[in-house]
């Protein structure tokens, strides 16, 4: 059974202290694809190759083939699996300085859609890990009770 869906749901970005300059001074987020168009991230915490598949292999059909990587990645809890990762230090995850570096970003998830929708910007959620083959993309919020 899954849970109801929040009547003020969040969501969540996660980055390295290092990137707020730059975020900041740029005026937002980018996704991977046009963070690598501007040069590339000032630190990277990800995976490098879960990074790849989502530029160059996962496209989101609901968007018309829009690449995964061509999004910014947000989460719908605090507490990421990648944030896990970083903190176990696997070994898959080239970024080894552990969670203190590390933010939290937190945004309303209505107002994001609501700033998307009023300057075209195409979203979508996805039902699971995004970087994950079998993923499934939505793109309208009434499905947000499809997440488990």
């Amino acid at each position: 059974m899954t849970a109801p869906v929040p009547i003020n749901p969040k969501i969540y970005h996660i980055t390295h202290v290092d990137n707020l300059t730059r975020i900041v001074t740029e005026g937002g987020l980018w996704s991977d694809a046009a963070i690598l168009q501007r040069g590339g991230p000032t630190a990277m915490i990800g995976m490098d190759r879960l990074k790849k598949r989502r530029l160059e292999e996962l496209s989101i059909d609901c968007l018309d083939g829009v690449k995964v990587g061509e999004c910014v990645p947000f989460y719908f809890c605090p507490r990421s699996v990648m944030l896990f990762l970083i903190h176990q230090c696997n070994p898959q995850v080239a970024f080894k300085g552990g969670q203190g570096p590390i933010v939290h970003l937190e945004a309303d998830l209505h107002e994001v859609l609501a700033w998307a929708t009023s300057k075209q910007v195409p979203w979508a959620f996805s039902l699971s890990n995004a970087a994950a083959y079998y993923v499934e993309f939505r793109t309208d919020v009434r499905q947000l009770h499809e997440i488990d």
